[in-house]
């Protein structure tokens, strides 16, 4: 009953976070160019907007919902359901820019949803919690994560363009802080402290998607950050903090469960190409 609870609370979780990138998104586009470099002004920008208030308060709902699920329900299994979010999320991209999405867009949604299937399967078995996590590891995965968030933007932009660029240092980030959620919701005592990690990452981590907005299309950018802040906690779950399969088929099901919601991801996860640019306004606010 506490593990279905946690996965529905994780699908609604998914949808309120896409709602809210995309009203983010309509709002961002259209403003002076953000700058990471000067988040105040920044923030300022983005502050003055009713919408693009009304969209990160959506977007608020959706993580208060994902900390709900990660307190009853491992973090490999919440992750797992949740990237089933970027099938959804190109769904309402398409109704909500008139545009049908692609064959391989349409590949994506359907992978993901059977990984979602397979979950659910999976599920019949046992339910091992895991352990929660070696300190120093946890520190060491945060503090990695931040330098590969920084490394994307300065040197993956160049490479792969900003729209994915910042879509991937965002995706980082949000694991990141997924990772220290994790740990401060279900540890106590001194791993409270993890707080701090997730105000630093969620924080940098959504300036950064706010900045990306200006430097791709919405699927770009919350299709690749979707991408990687599902699969970067699924891949801690099962090591760092130990979260065990269930034995014999299901336990294969449930390796064929993620891996079919991450590949479902990655073929919905656009490519620069894929999607025209956003062209900010007249950088005036740089």
């Amino acid at each position: 009953m506490k593990l279905a609870l946690a996965l529905m609370l994780t699908l609604v979780s998914a949808c309120a976070l896409d709602i809210g990138y995309l009203v983010e998104h309509s709002v961002a586009a259209k403003l002076p160019r953000l700058s990471i470099r000067r988040p105040l002004h920044s923030a300022r920008l983005l502050l003055s907007s009713r919408r693009w208030l009304a969209g990160f308060g959506v977007e608020a709902i959706g993580w208060l919902l994902y900390v709900a699920a990660l307190a009853l329900a491992p973090l490999s299994l919440v992750q797992a359901t949740a990237a089933g979010g970027i099938g959804i999320l190109a769904i309402m991209v398409a109704r909500f820019t008139h545009v049908q999405l692609q064959p391989r867009e349409r590949l994506g949604v359907i992978v993901s949803t059977a990984g979602l299937a397979l979950l659910a399967i999976s599920l019949a078995g046992a339910h091992g919690e895991g352990s929660g996590g070696s300190v120093h590891i946890l520190v060491l995965w945060l503090a990695a994560s931040g330098i590969a968030a920084v490394l994307a933007i300065t040197v993956g932009s160049r490479l792969v363009g900003g729209g994915a660029a910042f879509g991937l240092a965002t995706g980082i980030l949000f694991a990141a802080g997924d990772v220290a959620t994790k740990v401060a919701v279900s540890g106590g005592g001194g791993r409270l402290a993890f707080v701090v990690a997730v105000i630093a990452c969620y924080g940098f981590g959504t300036g950064v998607l706010q900045a990306g907005f200006q430097r791709g299309g919405a699927l770009t950018l919350a299709g690749i950050a979707t991408l990687f802040t599902n699969a970067l906690p699924i891949a801690a779950g099962m090591t760092i903090f130990d979260e065990p399969l269930p034995d014999g088929w299901l336990g294969i099901v449930r390796i064929i469960s993620f891996a079919a919601v991450v590949l479902g991801a990655v073929a919905l996860a656009r490519t620069k190409a894929a999607e025209e640019p956003v062209e900010a306004p007249a950088p005036t606010a740089t």
